[in-house]
């Protein structure tokens, strides 16, 4: 079986050339109406694959919400095996948000659901939650490297909730999030030209000039578009990690479909605004 180059290599050279616009693939019941159709497999199987033909041979990153397939059971779970499929032979790169996080026995399941190269769900990366202590990410750490996958975890995400957890300050002063990023840098100590191993960031979050976001790998970050964000706040939120940063933008493009010509300008009118703010920070 042929092992894959690492994940961040693939996805500095996707974002070098494509530009770092990830766009996410999120069927809920709303969208899938202001389409007009129906909330069904079938309406499900017509968005994920309009979206794919739309963007996937332009954008570095697509990112399909599995939540969104699977409450449609098996049959939702196999139109995402197709869309994943058909994003990749795109070109895309491809991060499946699952949100995953257990222990043991369990969380090498999960990992080996969509990080092992033969595995019908295999993505480039996984989104993982890291709040059963960063440690019981393992399984998936291990099982990424030897595939040539990546992970994006939890750390400061957008939704305010989160600050609850990802504030708290341990025993040694530094706060959960800090704590998480902290262990993101030293997985990926020494990888060049980026490491593989990232955090979920939330664009949102104004100022973050007190976290060291230099991880020496990618910061995925949600926020974009509907949730208030721009392109142009990304240097003020990321600082000198900007170039790291791959904006997520779901609504702001998908609400454009179904029509394919209109997905696909929305996304390129995202893409050339990331362009601009990164290159000018």
């Amino acid at each position: 079986m042929t092992v894959l180059e690492p994940f961040g290599a693939r996805l500095r050279r996707a974002m070098d050339e494509r530009g770092p616009l990830c766009v996410g693939i999120d069927p809920h019941a709303s969208l899938l109406s202001e389409w007009g159709l129906n909330d069904d497999v079938a309406g499900l199987e017509r968005f994920s694959r309009t979206v794919v033909e739309a963007v996937a041979d332009r954008v570095a990153v697509l990112k399909p919400q599995s939540a969104f397939f699977e409450r449609f059971g098996s049959r939702g779970v196999a139109v995402l095996e197709k869309s994943v499929e058909e994003a990749r032979a795109a070109g895309a790169l491809v991060v499946m948000d699952a949100k995953r996080g257990d222990i043991g026995s369990t969380m090498a399941a999960y990992a080996e659901s969509f990080l092992h190269k033969g595995a019908p769900l295999f993505s480039d990366a996984l989104t993982v939650s890291p709040y059963l202590g960063y440690g019981s990410l393992k399984p998936a750490v291990d099982l990424a490297r030897e595939n040539g996958a990546g992970l994006f975890v939890l750390a400061l995400t957008s939704n305010p909730e989160g600050a609850e957890v990802q504030n708290a300050v341990r025993a040694d002063g530094r706060s959960v999030g800090a704590t998480m990023l902290a262990h993101l840098a030293a997985e990926n100590a020494g990888e060049t030209p980026l490491g593989s191993f990232g955090a979920v960031v939330g664009a949102t979050l104004g100022d973050l000039s007190s976290y060291d976001l230099d991880v020496n790998g990618p910061l995925l970050a949600p926020g974009i578009g509907a949730q208030g964000a721009t392109p142009a706040d990304l240097p003020g939120v990321f600082g000198a990690a900007v170039r790291n940063v791959v904006p997520n933008v779901s609504r702001g493009v998908l609400r454009h479909g179904p029509d394919v010509t209109a997905l696909r300008n929305a996304a390129d009118r995202f893409s050339d605004e990331v362009r601009t703010a990164v290159t000018a920070a």
